[in-house]
């Protein structure tokens, strides 16, 4: 194993909960409607634009395609406010300290997250230095399980994917990793997620046979 590609939410830092909470003031706000942790599960991995049309869907309301980027806009306003706001202390435990461990075994780490505030997220948290690639929503347009952002990752740190193994903590990423040829550590409960190589509760947990 030559390469690791890490997820941003849930598996390095905690920003899940703002984008739950981003969503769930657009439900309410929007559409009147009570968006829970369940509803919420349906975003995980997937970017942006996906999860806008998952909310129409679920709230059984068609917008216009202005209106549809409002939204999108609204939210991720929302987001930003409370990304502006983290620090080195929202890095989830144990995570800094395996990057630097493989790193330090002359692993290469990058980046593979939907996300097109990835980079904004790593600066507040002081983790950015720790990566050689960002793989993430501004560089790519396919969202999970399509694999283009894992197959990204490894092409930046010019490797072959199945030199890579990628950590998840959603089923689309998992997926995602699988069907681009590259072995998954997913990090969460086993019996909600399927699919993967390795599990483990966070990355402070993983164990030497993930590589």
């Amino acid at each position: 194993m030559q390469g690791m590609i890490f997820d941003l939410d849930g598996v390095l830092v905690d920003t899940a909960k703002f984008h739950y909470l981003a969503w769930k003031r657009l439900a309410r706000e929007w559409f009147d409607m009570e968006f829970t942790e369940r509803d919420n599960d349906a975003f995980k991995g997937v970017n942006r634009v996906a999860c806008m049309k998952i909310l129409c869907e679920m709230a059984g309301k068609t917008l216009s395609p202005e209106a549809f980027e409002e939204g999108m806009t609204l939210k991720n306003n929302w987001y930003v406010e409370m990304v502006e706001k983290m620090t080195p202390e929202d890095v989830l435990p144990g995570a800094k300290e395996y990057v630097l461990r493989m790193r330090g075994q002359g692993i290469r780490c990058a980046i593979g997250s939907a996300s097109k505030n990835c980079s904004l997220v790593l600066e507040r948290t002081g983790i950015k230095p720790l990566f050689d690639a960002i793989s993430d929503g501004t560089v790519v347009t396919k969202a999970k399980p399509d694999p283009e952002v894992f197959l990204r990752a490894a092409e930046m740190m010019g490797l072959a994917p199945s030199a890579c193994v990628v950590f998840e903590d959603a089923q689309a990423g998992i997926d995602a990793a699988k069907a681009g040829g590259m072995r998954c550590c997913a990090i969460g409960d086993p019996q909600l997620l399927t699919g993967y190589d390795w599990i483990s509760l966070d990355l402070g947990s993983v164990g030497e046979e993930v590589r």
